[in-house]
C-alpha cells in the first residue's frame, strides 16, 4: 500500500505532544500523556504524530507497548511519524538520533520520518541552544545534506518513508533536485486563516501528501493569534456549525479533509477524540468551502521566531 493511500485511509489522527516555545514550556504529566495515547488508540486513531522536541516519546512508547501487548492493536496497524529536530541536522547525527527515538517509542521503524524544520541549530542537548546574548546558535548544515542522511535511514529499514515539515516551495524544489528518494509528505500549519493553497497545489503536482497541523488555529497555544476572531469563534464557522448541528471544530477538520489533506488534531478528552473521527459524517458544499477559503489572509500562528535570521528560515518577515 502506498504512503499516499495509507494516509488518506487515516485522515484524522492523534498527536500527543510537548508544546515548546521560547516563552512557555508546558509538559503533561507522564501518566496523562500515556493515557491520552491509549484512549486515542481505543477510540480508533491509528496515526500517532511524534517528534523529539515534544519531549514525551517515552510516554507515548509506553502507551503503544501496552496496547500491543494487550492485543488491542498490532504494530502493522499503526502509522507512526517521527521528526528530526533542528539540533541534529548534521548527517553524522541523523542515524543515532532516529534510532534513539525508535528506542524511546519502543518500535523498530518509523512509517514516516520528517525533517522538522529546514533551519539547523548547533548540536546540543538543549532544543534551542543560545549564545551569551540569548540568540539561537545556528549551524551551517544544509538541509539537502540532512536529506541524504534520511535516505540512508530508508535504506537501513529504520523508516518506510521520509518527508519534510515547515518547508516552502523553493526549499522543496532544492530537495527534489538532489533526492534519490523523493519526499512523500509535507507537514505544515494550515487552517482557513492560512489556507496554503499555492503550496498545496505544488505538493499535489509533486505527489506529496500534505498534512495540516493547527487546523483549529492553535486555540491552546501561546503563539500570536492572527485575526479578529479565534477560528473556532468566527461567525462563519459558528453559523456552519449551527446549520449542520456539529461542533465548530468538526467544520474546520472537514474543511481540510475535503481539500484532500491529512489532519493532525489533539484532544485531552476521550469523547472529543471520538467526535473528531465523525468529521466525515457530513459534507460541506462547494459554496461553503469557497467561503471558508476566503477567510485566508496568510495569518500564521507559528512564526518560528527562534530561527529568525537563519538563511534557511522558510517564512518571510
Amino acid at each position: 500500500m502506498s504512503l499516499r493511500l495509507f494516509i488518506f485511509l487515516f485522515l484524522l489522527f492523534f498527536k500527543a505532544f510537548l508544546f515548546l516555545s521560547p516563552s512557555l514550556c508546558f509538559q503533561m504529566p507522564t501518566n496523562e500523556v500515556t493515557r491520552l495515547v491509549k484512549d486515542a488508540i481505543d477510540v480508533g486513531y491509528r496515526h500517532i504524530d511524534c517528534a523529539d522536541v515534544y519531549g514525551n516519546q517515552k510516554d507515548v512508547g509506553l502507551a503503544i507497548e501496552e496496547k500491543i501487548k494487550a492485543g488491542a492493536v498490532e504494530r502493522k496497524d499503526l502509522f507512526i511519524t517521527g521528526k528530526l529536530w533542528n539540533t541534529k541536522h548534521d548527517p553524522q547525527l541523523v542515524c543515532a538520533t532516529c534510532q534513539n527515538a525508535l528506542n524511546e517509542l519502543k518500535i523498530t521503524y518509523f512509517d514516516n520520518y520528517l525533517i522538522h524544520w529546514p533551519t539547523g541549530f548547533v548540536d546540543s542537548e538543549e532544543k534551542y541552544p543560545l549564545d551569551a546574548n540569548g540568540q539561537t546558535l545556528f549551524s551551517n548544515i544544509d538541509y539537502v545534506d540532512t536529506w541524504r542522511a534520511l535516505e540512508a535511514l530508508v535504506d537501513a529499514g529504520l523508516c518506510r518513508s521520509i518527508g519534510l515539515s515547515n518547508f516552502n516551495v523553493e526549499q522543496i524544489k532544492r530537495v527534489f533536485e538532489v533526492a534519490r528518494i523523493k519526499p512523500a509528505n509535507l507537514q505544515i500549519e494550515c487552517h482557513p486563516y492560512l489556507n496554503q493553497s499555492e503550496l498545496i497545489d505544488f505538493c499535489r503536482k509533486c505527489n506529496i501528501v500534505v498534512t495540516a497541523y493547527s487546523p483549529l488555529g492553535s486555540p491552546h497555544s501561546p503563539y500570536n493569534k492572527p485575526g479578529t476572531y479565534k477560528l473556532l469563534e468566527h461567525p462563519l464557522i459558528v453559523d456552519l456549525a449551527l446549520s449542520y448541528k456539529r461542533a465548530p471544530a468538526l467544520i474546520l477538520l472537514l474543511y481540510q479533509i475535503q481539500r484532500g489533506n491529512a489532519v493532525i488534531t489533539m484532544s485531552t478528552k476521550r469523547e472529543h477524540m471520538a467526535d473528531n473521527l465523525n468529521a466525515c459524517s457530513f459534507e460541506l458544499n462547494e459554496t461553503e468551502m469557497k467561503r471558508i477559503d476566503e477567510l485566508n489572509f496568510n495569518g500564521r500562528y507559528n512564526l518560528m521566531e527562534n530561527a529568525k535570521g537563519h538563511p534557511h528560515h522558510p517564512f518571510e518577515y
